[in-house]
């Protein structure tokens, strides 16, 4: 079945860093938008980053432009996000979703937290 797992969250100290993992199994992954989304505490779910299928082009809120990065390996069925010079207000459980016409698929999520 479809899978998505998330890996890579945790505890960072403001201005650190972390590199967060999904690996999906269970469809084309080659073929399908992926990106990630976010939910801080007490706040509704925030897009964060987006790439294409080849990875032709990325896209990022602007919230994150400059401080995150989107990556995918289309052999190992893995994309990425790289997140640099952390915030305080970049803690949320951080989600992986795949995207192709009317299928949509998510992670269970993991949390990212940046404080001192």
């Amino acid at each position: 079945q479809v899978q998505l797992v998330e890996s890579g969250g945790g505890l960072a100290q403001p201005g650190g860093s972390l590199r967060l993992s999904c690996a999906a199994s269970g469809f084309t992954f080659s073929s399908y938008v992926m990106s990630w989304a976010r939910q801080a505490p007490g706040k509704g779910l925030e897009w964060v980053s987006g790439i294409y299928s080849d990875g032709s082009d990325t896209y990022y809120a602007d919230s994150v432009k400059g401080r995150f990065t989107i990556s995918r390996d289309n052999v190992k069925d893995t994309v990425f996000l790289q997140m640099n010079s952390l915030k305080p207000e970049d803690t949320a459980v951080y989600y992986c979703n795949a995207l192709r016409e009317a299928h949509r698929y998510w992670g269970q999520g993991t949390q990212v937290t940046v404080s001192s």
